[in-house]
């Protein structure tokens, strides 16, 4: 043995743990360590709220690895997301459950008391709560069906939309106010006059499915239409092949959910790039020309 390689016994796991803590920190796994969901970043949890990571509680397939993501990206964030203990009924907006059942995961994240959070407010929800938590309050924008755009800054200012018809224009109606609180209210505001339309309308298609990232979209944009986001993503480090998790909200408004395949159960939950042509998730079909992401 290299002298200099024989530390004794604490400085070898020592070194093991560094070169863990390495990996982990290269490929954007930090949150597998173990720590669960940091509140400083999910600004809806509580202090007191201790749960397990999306990374910690859905592993990649045998054989495949997480992709690199850069620190402190959606990415990493969406990697991040809270998930409820097991795998509990999905709740509607006003307390019911329900018997279907389509997903291997729960987030936990608040959903308000109306019918307004579904399936495409899920995807707007997620990408505001992390330019919220990073005080990129600029960034907090998205249109109406309309065309008119709602901005985060408008609504700090105290600017409230006044809907007729077709037409919104922005007032002067309340106190300034940046607090998580008035955050929420914004986007209960977005949820009322945005939707799949908008989404699929406003975003950049992606041109190949195999160019996918973390945090874009398959949208159907239509009246009703659907979205889903991807929230992980693996590689296959002898192939290459690609597999992607998704989670969606859906109609009417109820729990944010990590989806089942229901066409690979051995896979599930992810789903594989290989399958490009249709992608069959368990309420809805998307095809691959339906890619969309953040500008």
């Amino acid at each position: 043995m290299n002298p200099a390689l024989s530390v004794g016994r604490f400085g070898d796991e020592r070194d093991s743990l560094m070169v863990r803590l390495m990996i982990l920190l290269v490929f954007g796994l930090l949150p597998a360590l173990g720590l669960g969901a940091d509140t400083t970043s999910y600004r809806w949890l509580s202090p007191a709220d201790s749960c397990a990571a999306l990374c910690e509680r859905i592993p990649p397939p045998s054989g495949y690895a997480r992709t690199p993501a850069p620190d402190g990206s959606f990415e990493i964030w969406l990697r991040g997301l809270p998930l409820e203990n097991g795998c509990p009924a999905l709740r509607l907006y006003d307390g019911r459950t329900i018997a279907r059942k389509p997903h291997v995961a729960v987030v936990r994240i608040d959903i308000g008391e109306s019918d307004l959070m579904q399936c495409a407010d899920v995807g707007i929800r997620l990408r505001a709560e992390y330019l919220y938590a990073r005080g990129e309050y600029d960034a907090i924008r998205f249109c109406f069906t309309s065309g008119d755009t709602a901005s985060f800054r408008d609504w700090i200012a105290g600017r409230r939309p006044e809907v007729n018809g077709n037409s919104v224009r922005w007032i002067d109606r309340a106190a300034p106010d940046s607090s998580y609180r008035s955050f929420r209210s914004y986007l209960d505001a977005v949820f009322m006059y945005a939707g799949s339309y908008s989404l699929g309308r406003d975003l950049a298609p992606v041109a190949k499915l195999s160019e996918m990232q973390i945090g874009d979209m398959f949208i159907d944009g239509g009246f009703p239409g659907h979205v889903v986001i991807v929230v992980d993503m693996a590689v296959d480090t002898a192939s290459g092949d690609r597999v992607y998790v998704l989670a969606q909200g859906f109609t009417p408004a109820q729990d944010v959910h990590i989806l089942k395949n229901s066409s690979n159960a051995d896979l599930s939950p992810w789903y594989s790039l290989e399958d490009a042509a249709v992608i069959r998730t368990p309420d809805w079909s998307f095809t691959s020309d339906q890619l969309r992401r953040w500008r």
